[in-house]
C-alpha cells in the first residue's frame, strides 16, 4: 500500500497530499467496479429498491449491535442484511405480491425496528452519521476489506454469471434448464447485502441505493449487449465517483451526495442520447 501512496503523490493534484484523500480515491476506484457488477444485475432483475431496503435494514443491524454492546456493529449489520435479503427472496418467490410491494414492506419494517431499538437505547443521534456517510473516513484496513469483497464478487460472477443472467431473463426457463434458481438468487442477494453493509458507513443509507442503480441505469440506455453494459456501467461509476470526490473536496459538500448528483446527470445525458437515437 505504501508503494501505491508513493505513486499517488506523483500525480499533480493538491488534494493527494492528504492521506485521507488518497484512501478515499483508492476506495472509489475499487467501489466503482464492485457497484457496477452488482448494479447491472439489480437493474436486470427489477430490484432497484432492493439495496434501498438493505440500507434501511442497516439501522436494525446497528441497533442489535448496540444492544449487544459491540463497538463496531458491522458484523451485526451484515448478518441482519443477509437474513433480510434471503427473506425478501423467499417471500418474493411465493408470487403473491409484486416485488416492489414486498421490498417496501420489508424496508419499512426493518427501518422502523431499527429506529425503535436505537431510540430506546438513546443512541440514535450517535449513529445518525450512517444516514449520510463519510468516504473521507476510510482507512487502509477498510480498503483491504473492499478489495477482498471485490475479488469474491468477481469470482462468483465468473462462476455464476450465465445462471444469473438466465434467471433474470426468465426464471421458469432457467429452472427448466436445470439451474437452481433459488441458490443463484440467494448468492446474488447475499453479495448485494454484504456490499451494501460494508459501504454504508462511507456512502450513507440515504444514497447507497442511488450509487448502486444510477450507473447501471445510465449504461442500459446506451448499451447494445451484456458485455458493453457492464463495461459502460463501470466507466460511468468511475466518472461519477471520481468527479463526486473532487467536487466534494473543492466545495466542501457530502462526497456521497456529490457522486449521486454526477451519476444522475450522466443518466439524463444517456437517456436523451437514447431517446434521440430512437427517433
Amino acid at each position: 500500500m505504501e508503494l501505491i501512496y508513493e505513486l499517488l503523490e506523483k500525480i499533480p493534484f493538491s488534494f493527494l497530499q492528504y492521506d485521507f484523500m488518497k484512501n478515499a480515491l483508492l476506495a472509489v476506484l475499487f467501489l466503482a467496479p464492485l457497484f457496477a457488477l452488482l448494479g447491472t444485475m439489480a437493474v436486470n432483475n427489477n430490484m432497484a429498491f432492493f439495496s434501498d431496503a438493505l440500507g434501511h435494514s442497516a439501522l436494525t443491524g446497528i441497533g442489535i449491535g448496540a444492544v449487544l454492546g459491540l463497538r463496531e456493529p458491522l458484523l451485526c449489520m451484515i448478518a441482519f442484511g443477509i437474513f433480510l435479503s434471503i427473506a425478501i427472496t423467499k417471500v418474493k418467490c411465493a408470487d403473491r405480491l409484486s416485488s416492489d410491494s414486498i421490498i417496501s414492506v420489508f424496508s419499512s419494517t426493518a427501518m422502523a425496528l431499527g429506529i425503535v431499538i436505537l431510540s430506546q437505547q438513546g443512541g440514535f443521534a450517535k449513529y445518525s452519521y450512517y444516514l449520510i456517510g463519510d468516504i473521507l473516513t476510510i482507512t487502509q484496513k477498510d480498503l483491504y476489506l473492499i478489495i477482498i469483497t471485490l475479488i469474491i464478487c468477481y469470482i462468483v460472477w465468473i462462476l455464476l454469471y450465465n445462471d444469473l443472467l438466465l434467471v433474470s431473463i426468465n426464471r421458469s426457463f432457467a429452472v427448466s434448464r436445470g439451474i437452481n434458481a433459488v441458490f443463484t438468487e440467494n448468492v446474488f442477494v447475499i453479495l448485494v447485502a454484504i456490499t451494501v453493509m460494508i459501504s454504508i458507513k462511507w456512502l450513507g443509507i440515504l444514497t447507497i441505493n442511488s450509487l448502486l442503480i444510477l450507473p447501471a441505469a445510465a449504461a442500459r440506455n446506451i448499451s447494445r449487449n451484456a458485455k458493453s453494459y457492464h463495461i459502460i456501467t463501470m466507466f460511468i461509476a468511475w466518472i461519477a465517483c471520481l468527479g463526486g470526490l473532487l467536487f466534494s473536496y473543492e466545495w466542501g459538500t457530502s462526497a456521497g451526495a456529490s457522486i449521486v448528483l454526477i451519476a444522475a446527470v450522466i443518466f439524463f445525458i444517456t437517456f436523451f442520447i437514447s431517446a434521440n437515437s430512437a427517433i
